[in-house]
């Protein structure tokens, strides 16, 4: 899935002769803490819900300092990326621009959790593995390898690095709810067996986690 398979140009960008005032009220309508600003198809930056509602209501985005090192994508960028420059920039929207950087639309954080949450294995029956391995040992191959040889498949996994340390977490969503067999035979190849969850268990924490941060998003 790429960035121009998921823009939307229902949420208009401010426009530099907007007042603060305009922009507070366009943040409410919209349900957003952040909307680009634009001068025709040009990206000017980025302005915050903060920034508009400590600053004179009357005051034109235009007086106002955009911070020239802003997020956005480009519209052939993956949606991994996207979620990456999301959540790295704590922004609620990120903008998208073509190849020659003309603003296109832009990217909802609630609309891209949700993409995530409702097409990317998580509704697939199954348990969760999460595996703890040194970041000089990871091979996601030879993981998928003895996962395999037990019966069992990957339907998703990703990866977390730990603070302070040279070791990763690997979480793995594998397509069965019995998984002892895997458990041993990762045991047997010396991995780490940092947690496990059941079926119940995990969509219990996923849709709770879920709603936390649909809770955040929904500003």
């Amino acid at each position: 899935m790429l960035a121009k398979q998921i823009t939307t140009q229902d949420i208009l960008p401010l426009r530099p002769d907007d007042t603060c005032a305009q922009a507070m009220t366009m943040m409410s309508i919209y349900h957003v803490a952040d909307l680009p600003v634009v001068e025709g198809d040009v990206l000017l930056g980025i302005i915050s819900e903060d920034l508009v509602t400590t600053t004179d209501p009357d005051k034109k985005i235009s007086q106002l300092h955009l911070n020239p090192s802003y997020a956005f994508v480009n519209d052939s960028e993956h949606v991994f990326e996207i979620l990456g420059k999301l959540a790295e920039n704590k922004t609620s929207v990120i903008p998208v621009v073509d190849k020659d950087e003309k603003y296109l639309g832009l990217i909802r954080g609630e609309e891209l959790i949700r993409f995530y949450a409702s097409t990317f294995s998580f509704k697939e029956p199954g348990s969760i593995i999460v595996v703890k391995i040194d970041k000089s040992q990871y091979s996601l191959s030879e993981i998928t390898r003895v996962i395999e040889m037990e019966g069992g498949q990957i339907l998703a996994s990703f990866l977390t690095s730990l603070e302070g340390s040279t070791d990763l977490l690997i979480t793995i969503k594998i397509n069965q709810q019995e998984i002892q067999t895997i458990l041993t035979a990762l045991e047997r190849y010396e991995y780490e067996i940092h947690a496990t969850f059941a079926e119940e268990e995990y969509e219990s924490d996923l849709k709770s986690r879920y709603d936390l941060l649909m809770t955040y998003l929904n500003v």
